[in-house]
């Protein structure tokens, strides 16, 4: 399956951005981090699906526990 982060150095200066958007994967760790949901943080960038959003933190969550 293809992830729904990508970089390229074209966009947002290379940031990881979610796949067809500008929106940078970071601004979702940063709204739950300040205790936001994941709806709220939706509601402010609707460009990004909640699947989108769920994916990202499930690829998020795999590479940190990936066992090599």
């Amino acid at each position: 399956m293809e992830s729904v982060v990508v970089r390229d150095p074209e966009i947002m200066s290379g940031e990881p951005v979610f796949r067809g958007t500008r929106v940078l994967v970071r601004t979702l760790f940063d709204y739950i981090e300040a205790g936001h949901t994941v709806e709220r943080f939706l509601e402010g960038f609707p460009t990004v699906s909640k699947e989108a959003a769920l994916r990202a933190m499930a690829e998020a969550r795999e590479s940190l526990f990936a066992i090599h």
